[in-house]
């Protein structure tokens, strides 16, 4: 009777770790240089090359329904679109970890949102809200994303999708 070896599995592909200087300067970019986002109070919590986490933090000029303290629907979208566009950024920056912080940083000058579908599941009431995103698929032209809008108790508010160009 033969011994039977034990299966090998495929190893994962290695995620890229990000450098200081390519985090920091991402960063800077979503949270200072694009000042909607820092009205927003857009913080990034994590940046990994497959998938991006933020905080909004609930503020009286959020507010789009007063009587309930709801977040206005515009916040919504506008903070799912970034988060998106973040994936993709992280994306590119893994892709491309063959070239420094500073040229992977500039290609992201590039980008803009193509489309963008939000659905509204519950009303955003809270003191905070977690913001995620992955990529779906980088091409060299254009880019897919899902993103997750979701309370403080982990619950799911909205959902959306959005492509991107990149190039």
């Amino acid at each position: 009777m033969q011994a039977m070896t034990p299966s090998t599995t495929p190893a994962a592909p290695a995620v890229p770790e990000f450098e200081e200087e390519f985090v920091s300067g991402l960063k800077a970019i979503f949270e200072e240089k694009i000042v909607f986002n820092q009205f927003l109070g857009l913080k990034i919590i994590s940046l990994k090359a497959e998938r991006v986490t933020a905080r909004i933090d609930m503020r009286h000029e959020l507010v789009g329904h007063p009587a309930y303290n709801r977040l206005h629907g515009g916040v919504i979208s506008a903070g799912l679109d970034a988060m998106g566009a973040l994936a993709v950024m992280t994306a590119i920056g893994a892709r491309h970890m063959n070239e420094t912080p500073a040229q992977r940083l500039q290609r992201f000058y590039k980008l803009g949102t193509i489309d963008l579908r939000v659905d509204y599941l519950r009303p955003g009431i809270g003191e905070y809200f977690e913001l995620r995103a992955e990529v779906l698929r980088l091409g060299s032209r254009v880019a897919s994303t899902r993103m997750e809008f979701l309370g403080a108790d982990g619950q799911l508010l909205s959902a959306a999708a959005a492509a991107y160009i990149v190039s």
